[in-house]
């Protein structure tokens, strides 16, 4: 018996979580001119998927495997703080833009995996191209 594939249900959260971060990029830039309007995002993928419980599968025992214990949390240090302007905006224009690259290079990604493993799961059934 095989245990199903849950690829493309992570692919679809990653899209709808780059949606919402794209979003909120897209109202930071559009109030950088707002009288204090503070910059907002979202929290990062990995804590959102952290909350659905999902656990690493080994289908051998030969696979490496992974024991939570061992990993510790630390506080991450804001090394490019948000800068605040006399009129008490936080927008700042260059940080919104690398994010929004940076969500446009992870849609990418997200989508370019998706269409590689279709590709493999089309192949291993015979489907073709």
């Amino acid at each position: 018996m095989t245990s199903p594939v849950h690829l493309f249900d992570l692919a679809s959260r990653q899209s709808q979580w780059l949606s919402t971060r794209q979003a909120t990029v897209a109202a930071n830039i559009a109030n950088a001119n707002t009288p204090g309007f503070k910059a907002r995002d979202v929290e990062p993928f990995s804590a959102s998927l952290d909350k659905t419980k999902l656990q690493m599968t080994a289908t051998s025992a030969q696979h490496i495997g992974f024991d939570g214990r061992t990993v510790s949390a630390s506080k991450v240090k804001k090394s490019d703080s948000w800068e605040t302007y006399v009129s008490g905006n936080s927008v700042t224009i260059e940080q919104e833009l690398m994010k929004s690259g940076e969500v446009s290079r992870q849609h990418q990604l997200n989508t370019s995996i998706v269409r590689s493993f279709h590709r493999m799961i089309m192949s291993a059934v015979g489907g073709g191209s």
